[in-house]
């Protein structure tokens, strides 16, 4: 069997087993090896202006939305300590939880739909570790030079200029992460409020959040990389189930690429059984996780296409067809088929149910918004006094309702009962509540003693907004004692 190809294995010698001092010297094969870092070399072309525009895009929305305001409230807002949850007009409560499954629901299916058609976009192009770390290598790029600049740099002793550079990038890197860190607790808490704490060195858990979200950025984008798209992204490991023959990945043309080696520009390379590839690394060179997409398809590969700006670059300067590198098909490449043809492949069954299901959770979705009643009403017993007779010979039951405003303004509500002969509110029939408030009402039902047989009777509560259409209906018991 042909030994796999990769770096050799460093032999590590050790000593004899004391207890066996006539055995010979063993010898072990360590199965570790330390990380490369790994020094991408920047590019320009299609996909690169691609990869910058959602840079722009996503930290545009990321960093600007927070400063936004909606009436007299922020926009975007996850209020925990409130529980309320505002998204530009939307005001959610913890019961609205079902919206969140549904907005995962349908992130899950986009997902597995834009994969079996395209492969991972998402994390070439969108993904907050793919984002953040090409910010952080810009940077890097910025202060300390190109690819060869920063291998001189790292390799070379520290002198003045090295330390300069070194504490500039660092410097750098982290004012980006505590902004990352503050904007994203700025969407847990108001983000002027939480500014104004900071800077007075108060809310020392805003504080904690925003230095340990900033280290996450840090930590992640300055130095792991890589690595997360690697070994802690679960994604590369179950993304094989969501491929298939005719998805479009990044691919090589072996047919037209082989033999590999360079050559000079303008000779009759195919008479020395040459293929188009010249062997320049460069796509090597360029790729952020640092794999050989001609070796074929990888899990490591992330679908960002640099190398195929790269291989373009290459295939121009020696007047060869574009494409040896290119976003195509297994089948496609094998087949040699045409743009076309391999677009045709694309409205294939699981592509179909995928499109079918997210578009069928997309409109229930958008029909339960659209239809959501803002108001929510909760009924609780008093367990204090469960039944009781009362003045003129009623026998009442107490309950606590918690009504919550939906809204973005003040509500007067109307609370009625019914289900059973001559139930009445006994109680204020009328509640004020506050722009997007909740109260705790106590609501007394008294019915005629002797009225109702002894047990457990089921009621029903209607509360009404005076104003608007608003109703809600909750059920409960009325206990009448033997």
């Amino acid at each position: 069997m042909k030994p796999p190809s990769g770096p050799a294995r460093k032999v590590i010698p050790i000593a004899p087993v004391a207890a066996d001092a006539s055995s010979s010297q063993g010898e072990i094969v360590s199965l570790y090896e330390a990380q490369k870092k790994i020094y991408p070399r920047s590019i320009s072309g299609v996909f690169a202006r691609w990869r910058w525009a959602m840079v722009f895009l996503t930290q545009l929305v990321f960093y600007g939305l927070p400063w936004f305001e909606w009436g007299q409230r922020q926009m975007v807002l996850f209020d925990l300590g409130a529980r309320r949850f505002y998204i530009f007009g939307l005001v959610l409560y913890p019961q609205d939880f079902i919206y969140l499954t549904g907005l995962l629901i349908i992130s899950a299916m986009s997902l597995f739909l834009f994969t079996a058609v395209a492969g991972r976009l998402w994390c070439g192009f969108a993904c907050p570790q793919t984002v953040y770390t090409e910010m952080f290598m810009w940077i890097e790029h910025r202060i300390e030079g190109d690819r060869s600049a920063r291998l001189r740099l790292d390799k070379g002793p520290w002198t003045a200029e090295k330390a300069v550079k070194k504490s500039l990038k660092q410097l750098a890197w982290m004012s980006v992460a505590l902004w990352t860190g503050f904007t994203f607790v700025g969407y847990f808490v108001p983000i002027r409020t939480l500014g104004s704490e900071l800077l007075a060195f108060s809310g020392g858990w805003q504080m904690f959040w925003v230095l340990f979200y900033g280290f996450a950025t840090y930590g992640n984008a300055g130095y792991m990389r890589e690595q997360v798209c690697k070994y802690m992204c679960p994604y590369a490991r179950f993304q094989s189930a969501m491929f298939d023959k005719d998805t479009l990945v990044v691919s090589y043309d072996p047919e037209r690429g082989e033999q590999r080696g360079p050559r000079k520009k303008g000779i009759d390379y195919k008479a020395q059984g040459l293929g188009d590839c010249i062997d320049c690394s460069l796509c090597v060179q360029v790729c952020p996780v640092g794999i050989d997409i001609r070796n074929g398809l990888q899990y490591e590969c992330i679908g960002c296409g640099l190398c195929v700006d790269a291989c373009n670059t290459v295939m121009d300067k020696m007047q060869y067809p574009r494409g040896l590198i290119r976003y195509s098909t297994q089948n496609g490449v094998a087949n040699r088929w045409s743009q076309s043809q391999m677009l045709r492949r694309v409205l294939r069954p699981r592509v179909l149910i995928y499109t079918a299901i997210l578009a069928a959770l997309c409109l229930a979705m958008l029909a339960s918004l659209v239809t959501r009643t803002p108001l929510k009403v909760d009924v609780v017993r008093d367990r204090a006094a469960l039944s009781r007779i009362v003045a003129g010979g009623k026998l009442e039951n107490i309950y606590r309702l918690q009504i919550m405003n939906a809204t973005e303004g003040p509500q007067r509500y109307r609370i009625a009962a019914r289900g059973l002969t001559a139930l009445e509110v006994a109680s204020e029939a009328e509640v004020d509540i506050g722009a997007a408030e909740s109260r705790w009402v106590a609501v007394r039902l008294q019915i005629p003693y002797g009225s109702a047989a002894p047990g457990s009777h089921a009621v029903q509560f209607d509360v009404q907004a005076v104003d608007r259409a608003a109703h809600v209906t909750e059920k409960s018991v009325f206990l009448v004692p033997r």
